[in-house]
């Protein structure tokens, strides 16, 4: 088989030329980062459960009519996506006070907020991907305010579904972190959610508990990140039910 062409690797996955034009493959690696790559390290079998969790929301997206970039899944850690020209901006919506918020505007991490809260946050590394407003992304021409609304009205959209699917099995959802991407058919722009949603974009709680079930478990050195995720996915039904302390996760074909 030929080598597959890369087209761009980010910390947790790597982007490949697709076997037609316009779609690409996109690998999720075992890397885990925090503090803008500062922390590093490999967790054994991440990448498997962040591919059939992010399928597995992104399949569901597609069912209730918010379009995705999903087409569907290769093998254990790959899926077929559709090209887009991302929006240099990351989408976050807020429905708990946590993480940056809290330290910002001095909210005691966990207070529920009176609504959902959406922020943009410009896409650059090198400046720890800084909160902006609507007025830079307007004047700087990352997008236009139809994008902005479109984005808005897409992330909470994506907010009604997940809060809704993570209540059901006894999880919060604090807060996630989406991309938007253009595609065109035609002269037609529309546009669609990109990247990954996984317990690495989002803020998962259980309800009962408070127990932390995504990626603050790296953050903050609360325990096994792997035991953590295969937890989502247990609840989720996206892995069966089995015994407790397996160190490597099997999913469901």
């Amino acid at each position: 088989m030929a080598r597959r062409k890369k087209v761009y690797e980010g910390k947790a996955k790597i982007l490949y030329e697709g076997p037609e034009p316009g779609t690409l493959v996109q690998y999720f690696k075992d890397d885990a980062t925090a503090f803008n790559a500062e922390k590093r390290a490999t967790i054994e079998g991440k990448g498997v459960l962040n591919n059939r969790l992010s399928e597995f929301f992104m399949t569901g997206l597609n069912a209730i009519g918010v379009p995705t970039h999903f087409i569907r899944r290769l093998n254990m850690r790959e899926q077929l996506i559709r090209a887009v020209e991302i929006i240099p901006l990351e989408v976050v919506v807020r429905n708990v006070a946590a993480g940056s918020i809290s330290k910002r505007l001095g909210i005691e991490e966990g207070t529920a907020l009176p609504r959902p809260i959406v922020e943009f946050y410009f896409k650059n590394d090198e400046l720890g991907d800084p909160l902006v407003s609507e007025e830079h992304i307007i004047a700087f021409g990352w997008a236009s305010q139809q994008d902005m609304d479109d984005m808005v009205s897409l992330a909470l959209r994506v907010n009604d579904f997940l809060s809704g699917l993570m209540l059901g099995v006894g999880i919060k959802l604090v807060d996630f972190k989406i991309e938007i991407g253009r595609v065109w058919d035609g002269d037609y722009m529309r546009l669609i959610v990109a990247d990954e949603i996984s317990p690495d974009s989002c803020r998962l709680w259980d309800i009962d508990t408070g127990k932390k079930l995504d990626k603050d478990v790296f953050r903050r050195d609360l325990g096994n990140l792997a035991d953590a995720y295969t937890e989502v996915a247990r609840r989720l039904g996206v892995m069966p039910q089995g015994p407790t302390g397996v160190t490597k996760p099997t999913l469901i074909n």
